[in-house]
């Protein structure tokens, strides 16, 4: 006699009780923010229809900006590259500033006591624009490039140091208790067992932020931090506006070489 063999089918009533609970709670979140953008409308000054009244004074104003003026490129140049300075420094601080208290912020890195603190720091950072930043800077360091710098290493240390501390709460686990079980100490643990996998993404991290400071540079030189920013913002208050739209294609440029460039750079570390 064979033995009889029973196959167990899964039940799918829990399965399709889920899908509407998911469903409902998906079309609420859709409500709610209907109702909140809403809500927002006038409190933003929302007016769309303006920009079809006032078409035609916008189509006039446009047309000032063309063709662009390049008389002065080379000067323009020179500042863009002290704007790429400005944003490379700011985010070489960062970086090494983030690495330890990404650490420090990482909940399966260090106990409740140590990470929650060091997190409100980086909240704190983060929470300020490098507008604001540079504009206090300016006043204790004085104008100048300095002053950028110093905005940018603030700001991106609180946000790369989020990322990174994300990125070290999401590793494999089981790499890090290998090492614990030889006895390892702890500063081994973390060099051989959690680097290694957050490198990659910590590298790609770094260059995006490098790709974003260089167009934050580019607006803290307005308020005297430098750069080609300190360039731009004379021109707008002159009313040179074909002189502009050559400083504006400068910085698009700039900043597109550097996203295609760090593109390719992630693609072959990720």
């Amino acid at each position: 006699m064979q033995p009889t063999v029973h196959i167990v089918r899964p039940s799918l009533a829990p399965a399709a009780s889920a899908a509407p609970k998911r469903s409902l709670a998906w079309q609420l979140s859709w409500a709610g923010l209907l109702i909140l953008l809403a809500a927002s409308w006038k409190g933003a000054d929302m007016r769309p229809f303006e920009l079809w009244r006032d078409s035609g004074n916008i189509a006039t104003y446009a047309a000032e900006f063309f063709p662009p003026n390049f008389t002065q490129w080379r000067m323009y140049l020179q500042e863009m590259v002290v704007t790429l300075q400005i944003a490379l420094w700011g985010t070489a601080l960062a970086v090494v500033t983030a690495v330890p208290l990404a650490l420090l912020a990482s909940a399966n890195i260090v106990p409740w006591w140590i990470y929650q603190p060091m997190r409100r720091l980086m909240d704190s950072c983060r929470a300020i624009n490098e507008m604001v930043f540079a504009m206090l800077f300016v006043v204790a360091v004085g104008l100048g490039p300095f002053a950028g710098v110093l905005a940018l290493w603030v700001h991106t240390t609180g946000v790369l140091a989020k990322l990174f501390a994300e990125a070290v709460e999401a590793i494999d686990p089981q790499p890090v208790e290998g090492i614990r079980s030889t006895g390892a100490s702890a500063l081994h643990e973390i060099v051989y067992g959690v680097l290694p996998q957050v490198m990659p993404l910590w590298i790609s991290y770094a260059l995006y932020r490098f790709e974003s400071n260089v167009r934050s540079a580019s607006v803290v030189g307005m308020v005297g931090a430098g750069g080609i920013g300190v360039v731009l913002w004379e021109i707008i208050r002159g009313f040179q506006y074909a002189e502009t739209c050559a400083v504006m294609l400068i910085i698009v440029v700039s900043v597109s070489a550097i996203d295609l460039a760090s593109a390719r750079i992630r693609k072959f570390l990720i």
